[in-house]
């Protein structure tokens, strides 16, 4: 089964009065696209490191939708024309031209699992739950992680440099926070490596329900790990929920300038003597967490290691 795209070039003055209107013709679901750079208001809440580069912002947009059933087209079309000559009295709709290109049906929550394969960290298999154990990886530790809609299979170079300080500091009676949780694989590492309990937040609804549905599959009560929704850097309710200085570590596996924001929280519910593992550091930015580190009094830093352009950085509570 195929789709038609249909592209309409206006201007992104234009794009939210179009957004509007197509929806109200009964279109749902549009792509947009423009040059019109991220402002640090947009970053704020965002997991970005790197940005795209883009070309100069020429005021274009591309607004673009789908559609299956061409029944209808006619009409819409006409729809479309006359909504364009209404919004044309009020703003620049640009060309207003319209593309057409077929699209196949693809099944795009689910396409990426075609690449997610059994690996190893170390003596630990990670592996999708769809998958079998590859016969020579039998008797290693095992994980077993289905991401769903939420981010963290295991693969990334960040994550796997996390669950190796896991390793290194994880004791039978550790309690650990876990801060942007996404499918919950460090959570359940730290518990498959032997942590007494995980509390984890995250910002996307989608991973509350990954990790639950990941605790499952591999075998874990669920009252072991609880996961809320929220940010604990600003969130009253979320901060009360974990609790104050009752944590041995916490790991978040993020971005460096949220890491940067998160040192003076973290510093307040991990133990004296307790661990923060932080990673999703590129190396361009490892010296602006490393200064951030070394200007928080509440923190020393006792390891730094790397895989590829990643690097991972643990400190001690004092």
């Amino acid at each position: 089964m195929k789709w038609t795209k249909f592209t309409l070039t206006t201007t992104t003055a234009a794009v939210d009065l179009i957004s509007s209107m197509l929806d109200k013709i009964g279109i749902e679901g549009i792509e947009i696209e423009d040059h019109v750079p991220l402002t640090d208001a947009d970053t704020k809440g965002m997991f970005i490191d790197i940005l795209p580069e883009l070309p100069p912002d020429d005021g274009t947009a591309l607004v673009s939708f789908y559609l299956e059933d061409l029944s209808d087209l006619e009409r819409i079309l006409r729809d479309i024309e006359e909504g364009l000559d209404e919004l044309s009295e009020f703003v620049d709709v640009g060309e207003r031209t319209i593309t057409t290109s077929e699209t196949e049906d693809i099944d795009w929550i689910n396409n990426w699992k075609q690449y997610f394969k059994p690996f190893t960290v170390d003596d630990i298999l990670i592996k999708p739950t769809w998958e079998p154990v590859p016969p020579e990886h039998e008797g290693k530790l095992l994980i077993e992680i289905d991401p769903g809609t939420a981010f963290g299979t295991g693969k990334h170079e960040t994550t796997q440099l996390c669950i190796r300080q896991l390793k290194e500091y994880v004791k039978a009676d550790s309690a650990v926070l876990d801060v942007g949780t996404g499918s919950g694989i460090l959570g359940i590492a730290a518990l498959t490596l032997g942590a007494k309990r995980v509390f984890g937040t995250d910002l996307d609804e989608n991973a509350i329900q990954a990790v639950r549905e990941n605790l499952a599959a591999n075998h874990i009560p669920a009252e072991r790990f609880l996961a809320v929704q929220g940010n604990i850097i600003d969130d009253r309710t979320v901060q009360e929920a974990a609790g104050y200085e009752c944590y041995d570590i916490a790991v978040a596996n993020i971005l460096a300038p949220v890491i940067i924001l998160l040192l003076g929280e973290i510093a307040q519910h991990i133990r004296h003597g307790g661990i923060f593992i932080m990673s999703g550091i590129i190396n361009t930015k490892e010296a602006d967490v490393r200064s951030a580190i070394e200007a928080n009094e509440a923190f020393e830093m006792i390891e730094t290691t790397y895989q590829g352009e990643w690097v991972s950085m643990t400190a001690r509570r004092r």
